[in-house]
């Protein structure tokens, strides 16, 4: 009888125990990582007990059948307390987006910056001459580089490396979207990736595109000396 009570006792510390850890990693069918999740609601709790706002972390495989991300958000949003930042990914449509509720919480960060596709000015310069259809589209590319998890994602990775990659992608943003917000309080989060992987993500960014212009580079010159190696016709 006793034992029996130690055991239930037990499971109900347990269980109330591992409900606390999984607070701000909301939802995760991607990661499932215990590691990844403890960096996650350490970030969390910090930032809640500094700034009274929730930010949760929400991956999950896919959506309903003709459910927007935009629409499960707002589901979730129902479920959680305000002053709540959901930071949702869906990994088979490859998509991220990041919901705030209220709505004067966007002020408290840049989520174009955040979800921007470019990390460093180069890659922003590229993206605007490639993409953009007009001058003002352009300096949008231009001004709301920085993102931390979109050109993560655009990495090529094959087996245990695709979830490593979903890890750091969402990792950065989360942290990035949370330092904003601290920033905002005027604190400071211990527990944060702080601008460290920041800057070593642009460094990555600069060798990335550094390859692709050498590359460009080569292909044209050996294109040029091939046609004056080229004999005349006579």
């Amino acid at each position: 009888m006793l034992l029996s009570r130690g055991l239930a006792a037990l499971t109900l510390i347990v269980s109330f125990t591992l409900s606390l850890h999984a607070e701000y990693l909301y939802k995760d069918d991607v990661v499932k990582n215990p590691q990844f999740a403890e960096q996650i609601n350490a970030i969390g709790a910090e930032l809640k007990a500094k700034t009274g706002v929730s930010l949760y972390l929400v991956m999950v495989r896919d959506l309903e059948e003709n459910q927007s991300i935009a629409d499960f958000e707002k589901q979730l949003a129902v479920e959680l307390k305000e002053p709540a930042v959901i930071m949702t990914f869906i990994e088979l449509k490859q998509k991220v987006d990041i919901l705030a509720r209220p709505v004067s919480l966007y002020e408290y960060f840049n989520k174009s910056q955040v979800l921007s596709p470019n990390a460093t000015f180069i890659g922003s310069i590229v993206s605007a001459v490639m993409f953009a259809r007009s001058y003002d589209e352009a300096a949008e590319l231009v001004s709301n580089r920085g993102g931390t998890i979109l050109p993560i994602l655009a990495e090529r990775a094959k087996g245990n490396d695709i979830i490593s990659k979903y890890s750091v992608a969402m990792f950065n943003g989360y942290s990035d979207v949370a330092e904003q917000i601290a920033e905002h309080h005027n604190v400071t989060l211990s527990s944060s990736a702080g601008s460290g992987s920041k800057n070593f993500i642009d460094i990555l960014r600069v060798i990335f595109y550094g390859i692709i212009l050498y590359a460009i580079i080569v292909y044209i010159r050996g294109r040029y000396f091939r046609k004056k190696e080229e004999p005349l016709d006579v």
